[in-house]
């Protein structure tokens, strides 16, 4: 092989490695993006706006729906966030810290006691019992996954977002509307959840699986129920 030669091939070689980095780099961002906007906080405020759009409680006045979509986000999502951001600050952690065991806790107790605030202001203020029953789904997968958590990790956003699949399947069955569409379209966003927390390492295949069949059957069960 010539000198040119060899300088063609290092060349593209040199690209083709880029081009792999590049491509790496682009996975890790949207997958980090994914996890930040895809949090497991935001099944009861989702499954909220699902209740107002498909059910008889879209007839209440708009005001009203902007009232508890506001309390649900500051309580379900806002306050856990900001608890967990102070806490870790306080303790000096970083976010690696999270990973563990130990500081896998630390959001489950927080969102939990969030959660249980939520439940309390909703009956506080007289709300339909199906706005509860959203809550109530939320708060019991919170205990399911941090009960599992002491023998072994699953994913809390899969199984948030399998909470909405199980929402959503069941709503569909309590007021009678097709829920082909949407079902497809949160089948693809919990795919692209579980593949990005699977490529920033945080879980394994199984992990992601287990705890999106988790978040399936627990909200379609308890909301069916209740």
């Amino acid at each position: 092989m010539t000198g040119e030669s060899q300088i063609l091939v290092q060349n593209s070689t040199s690209r083709s490695r880029r081009n792999v980095n590049r491509m790496l780099r682009l996975s890790v961002n949207a997958a980090r993006l994914l996890t930040m906007l895809f949090t497991p906080f935001y099944l009861p405020l989702v499954g909220m706006i699902a209740l107002f759009t498909f059910s008889y409680l879209n007839l209440l006045p708009m005001s009203y729906k902007l009232f508890v979509l506001a309390l649900v986000y500051l309580c379900t999502i806002l306050a856990p966030t900001m608890l967990i951001h102070f806490y870790r600050k306080y303790q000096g952690w970083s976010m690696l810290k999270l990973v563990t065991r130990e500081g896998r806790m630390v959001p489950y107790v927080i969102s939990i006691m969030c959660y249980f605030l939520c439940f309390y202001l909703l009956n506080y203020f007289h709300c339909p019992h199906f706005m509860s029953a959203i809550v109530v789904t939320a708060l019991i997968l919170q205990i399911i996954c941090a009960t599992i958590n002491v023998w072994f990790k699953i994913s809390t956003h899969t199984t948030a977002i399998g909470g909405i699949t199980g929402s959503l399947l069941a709503f569909a069955e309590l007021f009678s509307f097709n829920p082909l569409w949407w079902f497809c379209v949160v089948i693809i966003i919990a795919g692209l959840v579980g593949t990005g927390r699977m490529i920033l390492r945080q879980h394994s295949l199984h992990e992601v699986v287990y705890g999106y069949l988790i978040g399936i059957l627990v909200s379609f069960v308890t909301i069916i129920v209740i």
